[in-house]
């Protein structure tokens, strides 16, 4: 277990190749939030040498999600989110899946509908052969014989077996990748931005096993690690404000205590 403090980009480059099976982040929103700052200092030269980091980093079907929105400037969005991960593409990851996390936020548009999500990009190295899908999503047609066609490649339709009709709709399905979780509005860290504990658990528990080494580069308050701690998993966090940095260690030590933690 290991949370360092300092400049994300050049503490990476200290972490070995392969060695991280899942990263859950949410980098700066371009200039939305002054991070003590900090934000002065990322721009896309940066972002894309860090995408091109975590490539190294990540392990052969390992997984980075990728938490982020955009900043609105004189009336149009920068679309760097998309920018981003078009580069995640170039460095060599699949897209894996484009999720949206649903929520309800207060800020109110003359001209504009009320912006209600942000993109959970999930990235893979090479193929994702499995995960841990969360079944939470109750099926309308619980209980009753699987029934209807499947489409062919040829746009044809073919008829269920009897061996597919034998079978019942189970109770639950997996999630949509749409998640409807609100923020945590009561979590008062001292930090501008705390990432959604729900949001970091859920996807640990998707896309790693326990004892698997979950990464984020921008650890802010700690909320990656923390979910980390609580679901088994190894963790490495990077945060470059002391005061943020602080509040991480609080956080993660108080989920677990932690015996061999290193800070470098």
């Amino acid at each position: 277990m290991k949370l360092i403090r300092g400049d994300c980009l050049e503490k990476m480059k200290k972490i070995p190749d392969k060695s991280i099976d899942l990263t859950v982040t949410s980098p700066p929103y371009d200039n939305l939030r002054s991070y003590n700052g900090n934000n002065d200092i990322w721009s896309e030269g940066v972002w894309k040498k860090i995408i091109s980091e975590l490539y190294r980093l990540t392990k052969e079907g390992g997984v980075v999600v990728w938490v982020v929105n955009d900043a609105t400037v004189k009336g149009s969005e920068t679309g760097t989110s998309f920018k981003q991960a078009l580069y995640f593409k170039k460095v060599g990851f699949n897209l894996h899946d484009t999720m949206i996390w649903q929520k309800i936020s207060p800020f109110q548009h003359k001209n504009r509908y009320i912006q209600s999500f942000e993109y959970m990009f999930v990235f893979s190295k090479g193929m994702k052969k499995e995960a841990n899908l969360i079944k939470d999503r109750k099926n309308k047609w619980a209980g009753t014989s699987i029934h209807g066609t499947e489409r062919q490649k040829n746009d044809e339709t073919k008829h269920l077996s009897n061996v597919q009709k034998s079978k019942k709709v189970k109770d639950f399905g997996s999630r949509y990748n749409i998640w409807d979780i609100p923020p945590d509005k009561n979590n008062k860290t001292g930090h501008p931005a705390v990432f959604c504990e729900t949001i970091a658990n859920d996807h640990i528990i998707s896309w790693s096993d326990e004892g698997d080494v979950v990464f984020d580069p921008f650890m802010g308050s700690g909320t990656t690690g923390k979910m980390a701690v609580l679901n088994n998993r190894n963790f490495i966090g990077i945060e470059l404000d002391k005061k943020y940095f602080k509040i991480a260690l609080k956080r993660i030590n108080k989920a677990k205590k932690i015996s061999n933690l290193w800070l470098f």
